[in-house]
């Protein structure tokens, strides 16, 4: 077994590792806004996923580096190819991150509806964005 076989195993472990923790994690925000019979409910649901949604993240930190480190073509062809999906995939990343942060932090539940809809709408366009991303270069992407 050669190196680079060796390092696209990690990329690709790190990927699925990622696609497939966070996907829970995607699936309880998609149902933010519907979840439970009231806000006691909803919290509890969203507080499962609470110790681990950022943990999670890591492997995508994880897959990202080691593209880097070890096929530069393809991360830098990736991530110029791929620029805007990329752009709005953090943006979405972030937008949910402080949603799950931030909902418990007031008192009021006007701003735990809005929290929940961002919640629901980032994580929905995540995952839209990561299925393209990953179908793109699962269905490979011209280098250089």
């Amino acid at each position: 077994m050669d190196l680079a076989l060796l390092w696209f195993g990690l990329v690709v472990l790190c990927w699925v590792l990622f696609l497939v923790l966070e996907g829970f994690d995607f699936g309880v925000g998609m149902l933010a806004p519907v979840l439970g019979r009231g806000g006691a409910q909803r919290g509890a649901a969203l507080r499962t996923i609470a110790p681990v949604w950022d943990g999670n993240e890591v492997w995508l930190v994880a897959a990202i580096g080691a593209m880097f480190a070890a096929f530069p073509d393809w991360y830098a062809s990736a991530l110029s190819g791929l620029y805007l999906p990329m752009v709005a995939l953090l943006l979405g990343l972030a937008v949910r991150g402080v949603a799950l942060e931030f909902r418990g932090k007031r008192d009021d539940e006007r701003w735990r509806a809005r929290c929940d809809a961002a919640l629901a709408v980032s994580s929905a366009a995540t995952a839209t964005l990561l299925g393209a991303v990953v179908g793109v270069l699962a269905g490979g992407l011209a280098l250089g």
